[in-house]
């Protein structure tokens, strides 16, 4: 999923930020080829709810010691909890997206959410967005189509669950922003966290009646934890040292280790036009982040 952005602070080191975030896509996108190819094996439910499970685990060892009440404090507690429910399904869609399509082209088509939560914040929370900006974004949402046009081979169904995922993923953004006025970025972090281990351990415990995952599949499930978990940290991490109009267009290195994670795993490269698509995604959201990032220097 596309990192939602917090206040930075100023500038210490802007090339260690980026590189960090780099990295902490990186870690999405081995946990998106770690997802896919259990699908083929596990019910969704069970591998989703070991991933929350072990994101939980993770921050109370390490985080809850040192924040305390902190972790869990907030001043919203509906929105919150809501949010946390937005990405709990985008994470359910995500799944059945997977299972039925190649890395990259899913990746891309979520990669609609950026575009449609600017489109959205303009009527919704008075944000103005430049002619060029309204360019950008037609361009990426062009791109979209390419990848998703008639003729391109993908399941009509994997289709339909990578749109739904980007519909989720939009409301969660949008969330972010209205909450990212009053709550700590350590305690939404904790609330979806804590939301997804909860729905997806209710929703798992019909699967338990069927095989059990073995060892070496079970710490795959973990993993995907642990490379959620590390990666929203390098991105806690990257925002004290570069400004997230800086950060922002990194993000789009997320469609680029999809797409050759997917290859070197699964073998499914995406066709030219495919690819073209892919090109004009990544292209429009780095100029919309670079855009942005030199009207605010």
């Amino acid at each position: 999923m596309v990192a939602s952005a917090t206040i930075a602070e100023p500038d210490t080191r802007p090339l260690f930020g980026v590189l960090l975030v780099a990295l902490a896509v990186f870690f999405f996108a081995v946990g998106d080829v770690l997802t896919k190819g259990l699908t083929a094996h596990y019910p969704i439910p069970m591998i989703v709810a070991v991933r929350y499970l072990a994101s939980l685990v993770l921050l109370t060892v390490f985080v809850w010691p040192r924040m305390r009440s902190r972790l869990w404090k907030t001043e919203r507690t509906g929105l919150v909890l809501l949010r946390g429910c937005t990405l709990a399904l985008a994470s359910l869609t995500m799944g059945l997206a997977l299972r039925l399509m190649p890395v990259g082209e899913t990746i891309a088509i979520m990669y609609v959410s950026p575009f449609a939560v600017m489109a959205i914040a303009v009527p919704l929370l008075g944000e103005k967005v430049t002619p060029a900006g309204w360019f950008f974004a037609i361009l990426g949402f062009c791109g979209v189509l390419l990848i998703m046009r008639p003729g391109a081979g993908l399941d009509p169904m994997g289709v339909l669950w990578a749109l739904l995922n980007a519909a989720c993923a939009t409301a969660y953004h949008l969330l972010t922003r209205v909450l990212s006025r009053t709550e700590t970025s350590v305690a939404l972090i904790f609330h979806v966290t804590l939301v997804g281990a909860v729905f997806f351990t209710l929703s798992a415990l019909p699967t338990l009646s069927g095989p059990l995952p073995s060892l070496p599949d079970f710490a795959a499930m973990v993993l995907l934890g642990v490379f959620a978990t590390s990666g929203h940290f390098l991105f806690a991490v990257a925002y004290r040292h570069a400004p997230a109009s800086l950060i922002a267009p990194v993000n789009y290195l997320h469609l680029v280790w999809a797409a050759l994670l997917g290859w070197l795993v699964f073998g499914d490269l995406p066709d030219g036009i495919s690819m073209i698509g892919i090109v004009m995604i990544i292209l429009a959201g780095v100029c919309l982040a670079l855009k942005s990032h030199f009207q605010r220097r």
